[in-house]
């Protein structure tokens, strides 16, 4: 089963968990780059580490050994003629740093590079041949294995596009930004850089749909807490928060796309009997997704910075999980209901 995970989320990004595979072979689906064009705006505020263009190191390096060639791209330089993208290369294959967290007792970290890298979360109680055997399928597939939000390539747009067709008597709603507290802003400025970064969405000056941004509390555990009459009242804790966008006004004016969704219940009785199985969440799946251009400029949201609309199918459109569901559907459509599950 492959249901997206973490879309919108201010949360670190966490390692894959993966339990016991009993398969003699793994294959992975072919992900094409998205290549729609863009528009190329820069942002207003400062964020340090924001791509202003998404040229990747390999059209620098396909330039046949001569690095004087006249085939060089001027805009690859900057003014001081430091080459831009070098740096990115040499630092194309390091490992990035991925934030470990506490796991429940009967997980643990297991690592597919070095004592420290590249680590993916396993079943504590393997046998060791099982471990040796899952970290060697693992680190075979390596690269298809997302650590960070530039991992994702994305689907291609000629395969699977969102569109967000509308009603025809819908009228374009402009909403103005809510107060935030003060406090909620650096939250905010993380995830909006953190999705720059990623060139999940740019800057747009101008836009006939505007949604609005809040953040909502992530809970976690529970604790007990006394009150003013000193009674202990079980109490959920606050372990972050989660940057939303509210799309309300934009979904009550989309037209509504009835793919069918599997029932829960209905996955579970057809999972029943088997001895094994795996389960694989998707690292931000709806992001694999890219919106039509036509269409990109209504996911507008406004925050206390700039405006900024996505390029990736965001967490929140009405038709999203039909879009994400038609697509599995359409990838693994000879595997559904015979060796996998896949609910979006």
């Amino acid at each position: 089963m492959m249901p997206p995970a973490n879309n919108g989320s201010t949360e670190d990004v966490q390692p894959p968990v993966v339990p016991v595979v009993h398969h003699e072979s793994i294959s992975e689906p072919g992900n094409a780059p998205v290549s729609a064009s863009m528009p190329n705006q820069k942002a207003s505020i400062p964020f340090p580490s924001r791509r202003n263009d998404e040229r990747r190191p390999d059209s620098f390096l396909a330039i046949e050994d001569d690095p004087t060639s006249p085939k060089v791209d001027p805009t690859y330089y900057d003014p001081d003629g430091d080459i831009l993208l070098l740096e990115e290369f040499l630092n194309i294959n390091e490992p990035p740093e991925v934030e470990l967290k506490d796991l429940p007792p009967h997980l643990e970290y297991a690592f597919l590079e070095g004592n420290d890298k590249l680590p993916v979360i396993i079943a504590k109680d393997l046998k060791n041949e099982e471990k040796a055997a899952l970290i060697e399928v693992l680190k075979s597939h390596k690269r298809a294995i997302a650590w960070k939000l530039s991992d994702i390539k994305g689907i291609d747009p000629e395969f699977c596009t969102h569109k967000i067709l509308m009603e025809e008597d819908y009228e374009p709603t402009v909403q103005h930004q809510r107060r935030v507290n003060p406090k909620i802003h650096d939250v905010i400025k993380k995830e909006v850089e953190k999705l720059l970064d990623a060139g999940l969405i740019y800057p747009i000056s101008d836009s006939p749909w505007v949604s609005p941004v809040h953040c909502v509390p992530k809970k976690g555990g529970m604790t007990v807490v006394k009150n003013d009459e000193n009674d202990l009242i079980p109490t959920r804790l606050v372990t972050g928060w989660r940057v939303c966008i509210d799309y309300r006004k934009l979904n009550e004016a989309t037209r509504k796309d009835h793919f069918p969704l599997p029932f829960m219940d209905q996955m579970l009785e057809r999972l029943a009997g088997n001895q094994y199985y795996c389960f694989l969440d998707g690292f931000s799946g709806y992001f694999q997704i890219p919106i039509d251009p036509k269409d990109q400029e209504k996911t507008t949201f406004t925050c206390p910075y700039e405006m900024f609309a996505y390029r990736r199918m965001p967490f929140g459109l009405c038709n999203a999980p039909g879009t994400f569901q038609r697509c599995m559907v359409a990838i693994f459509h000879d595997m559904i209901e015979k060796t996998m599950e896949c609910y979006g």
